[in-house]
């Protein structure tokens, strides 16, 4: 496992660089067809290639995972490849490409590997905008999915998650001489700072929902009167109800100052994930590992897509680690057989209700 996490940190596929992400696809592909026998697709996306694998047969199962990293290329020499003290370290090792060379590894003790199916998309960190259609099309021919997400603290699998979207607030005003004429200007960065503090107000902690504003820009140079701002926002929710109260809030925005104008692009684009939807499989996972503990996070990930369709999920079952997006992101090497056995075992006792007749026989 070590000797192939290695091969994929080294090539670096950091999200929007489809040459990388190319490179990466094909390698990841190669992998699975070593490990796994049959063939490897690549999945054609403007972002860059999705890999799908099937061990064939009728569909039962889906391993989603994500080959992009959010590190640029170059990270790799500043923070290279390196296992020491019973951790590995290097750029995405945790999120996400050790659990999915975890997964490989755990379906590959199986003899039969038929009704497995494996989807690792090139976009994840950034949305999903290409890889979407497939990753529901897929979930809902299969009808259970497992997510090789990084787990949550303490090795954690991830039970429940917030559905999370980014807004973007455009402010137009009027630019003037700061000095000679001011007033008569529009101060595009005044109203997006009165903004600013409309919109920290939509947030409800006490619902699960957080609204940040993360990113502004603002003006040109230090004597002009801003004609133009920008403010970007990070918003998680925990409830449908959340979503639709929080976009409606964002599209009632208006302006505070007279001639400023405000347009408003973006969405919760991924829907919550709720607890409900990863119970069955929760509890198969604990027949497994008795001791396992699950817990609901703030943050996204395909599998609240694939929740979202009503079909089971369960995330978090990759790498044991932490420091997801930081330079201090490490991976656990004592835990790497036993989640590689984790996503073997949960893959058989599915395939085993299904035989049994133990799974419910509707999909979404």
């Amino acid at each position: 496992m070590l000797e192939d996490l290695r091969t994929l940190v080294e090539i670096e596929s950091p999200s929007r660089h489809p040459e990388a992400l190319a490179t990466s696809a094909r390698t990841l592909a190669d992998l699975l067809e070593r490990r796994l026998g049959g063939r490897a697709e690549l999945v054609h996306g403007d972002a860059g290639p999705h890999v799908h694998w099937s061990g064939g047969g009728d569909p039962q199962v889906l391993v989603l995972g994500h080959h992009d990293t959010v590190f640029p290329l170059g990270t790799l020499e500043r923070r290279p490849f390196q296992v020491a003290e019973g951790r590995v370290t290097g750029p995405g090792v945790f999120d996400m490409l050790g659990g999915l060379v975890q997964a490989v590894h755990g379906l590959a003790t199986l003899e039969d590997r038929s009704g497995v199916e494996i989807l690792v998309t090139a976009d994840e960190e950034v949305g999903s905008g290409t890889s979407r259609a497939v990753i529901e099309e897929r979930a809902r021919a299969c009808g259970a999915v497992l997510v090789a997400e990084g787990a949550a603290e303490g090795g954690a699998v991830k039970t429940g998650r917030k559905g999370c979207g980014t807004f973007r607030v455009e402010v137009t005003g009027r630019a003037s001489h700061a000095g000679l004429e001011p007033d008569a200007g529009v101060n595009a960065l005044v109203e997006a700072a009165r903004q600013v503090l409309t919109i920290t107000a939509m947030g409800r902690p006490e619902r699960g929902t957080t609204v940040t504003p993360t990113v502004a820009s603002a003006g040109t140079v230090d004597n002009v009167v801003p004609a133009q701002a920008t403010v970007v926002v990070d918003v998680r929710v925990e409830t449908a109800d959340e979503k639709a109260r929080v976009e409606a809030a964002f599209a009632g925005l208006r302006p505070h100052l007279d001639g400023a104008r405000i347009a408003v692009h973006g969405f919760v684009d991924r829907p919550p994930m709720p607890e409900s939807a990863s119970a069955g499989l929760f509890a198969m996972a604990r027949q497994i590992v008795p001791d396992l503990v699950g817990t609901a996070v703030g943050g996204g990930s395909d599998g609240n897509f694939t929740a979202a369709l009503g079909v089971p999920t369960l995330d978090g079952l990759g790498a044991v680690g932490g420091g997801a997006h930081a330079d201090h992101e490490y991976l656990l090497v004592d835990a790497m057989v036993e989640r590689a056995l984790l996503v073997a075992g949960l893959v058989d006792e599915i395939r085993r209700a299904r035989r049994t007749g133990a799974w419910p026989t509707t999909r979404s």
